[in-house]
């Protein structure tokens, strides 16, 4: 039986041999990924190990800066995230800790091990936190598209400054670039919001506005939110009343829109387990804070999921909030069309 060699590949390599999928590339990976999701040929799970932050604050080394972080949760937590496919199978590792940042490193750090599917024998390593950011961003496009209706160009306010939101900014490009007209971001740092604006300019036809506050929301069709936030990026009353919300991060979202949309419109998870078990995200927490669970309560309340092969496309006129924690299922279609397209380049 042929053993396969495990190859480390780096990122300078995928870019030397121009490797690194292209957002179109992204997207035909990732609707091939929901394809099999629906049908059940995917399939994949989520572990997290959420660290607790009293012990990092208590490092006399870091107890000084605590206060700086009060409105920021560390997302202190070692996850995996492992899946298989009809042909792969894959784990992706993720190292994440917002004080990163002050150290000038990334807030996580994705590392990526392919399989082979018969053996599950490791086909190569990637670090994966550029493929995690690629996959990401392609859910603003599938809200877009499924959610978003009106014939007039749309302006969408994108609140985070990081990966996901570069990513958010490269899909809504390909996908929207006819129906957006322009993109509002805004960051806990205004400079943050400003560097990210002039670093995509150039690559996106939609106008980038960098922003400090929230007042053009109420002037957008489409909130997007990739933050680490502690508490609500929003007030309700701020939002235009039928606009479709997604998020990404965090405890993001107030109570009282997240009511208003379980009562008036549309609330969808990628998948409700997922975020239910995951539990750090403001639909599941809306639950759980209650003593419930969004995996039981869900269903019953007409809670929709993206992984389900029909029924999370209906809507009714009223609020849409989306929320998605992130599918494993997703990491390795990219993963696995990235290999695909190394292996070809290295011929």
């Amino acid at each position: 039986m042929h053993n396969p060699v495990l190859s480390v590949v780096s990122s300078e390599e995928l870019r030397r041999l121009d490797a690194v999928l292209t957002v179109s590339e992204t997207h035909d990976a990732v609707d091939d990924a929901w394809r099999d999701i629906r049908s059940g040929s995917a399939i994949g799970g989520k572990a997290v190990l959420s660290l607790c932050e009293d012990d990092f604050w208590a490092m006399p080394e870091f107890e000084a800066e605590r206060e700086s972080f009060a409105s920021e949760r560390l997302g202190w937590k070692l996850s995996s995230l492992y899946s298989v496919n009809p042909r792969f199978g894959g784990v992706k590792i993720i190292g994440a800790n917002a004080f990163n940042r002050r150290r000038g490193l990334p807030r996580s750090t994705s590392t990526y091990l392919l399989l082979d599917k018969m053996t599950l024998r490791p086909l190569a390593i990637f670090d994966g936190t550029a493929l995690s950011a690629a996959r990401t961003g392609t859910y603003a496009s599938l809200v877009l598209e499924t959610f978003v209706e009106t014939p007039m160009k749309i302006s969408v306010f994108l609140v985070g400054a990081g990966p996901v939101a570069r990513s958010v900014i490269d899909c809504l490009s390909f996908t929207g670039s006819k129906r957006i007209e322009r993109i509002f971001i805004r960051s806990r740092f205004p400079e943050n919001a400003t560097r990210l604006a002039d670093a995509a300019a150039s690559s996106t036809p939609i106008a980038l506005v960098p922003v400090e506050d929230n007042a053009a929301l109420a002037d957008c069709a489409l909130v997007i939110t990739a933050t680490n936030s502690r508490d609500p990026v929003f007030d309700d009353h701020e939002l235009a009343r039928d606009a479709a919300t997604l998020h990404l991060g965090g405890d993001e979202i107030p109570e009282a829109y997240l009511k208003r949309a379980l009562r008036t419109g549309v609330v969808i998870c990628d998948d409700l387990k997922t975020v239910s078990r995951r539990n750090s995200q403001s639909v599941s927490l809306y639950f759980s804070r209650r003593g419930l669970s969004l995996e039981t309560a869900g269903p019953l309340l007409g809670i929709g999921e993206l992984s389900a092969p029909a029924g999370w496309q209906d809507s009714r006129p009223g609020p849409v909030c989306v929320t998605c924690v992130g599918l494993p299922m997703l990491d390795l279609y990219v993963a696995e069309a990235t290999w695909e397209k190394l292996v070809k380049a290295r011929g």
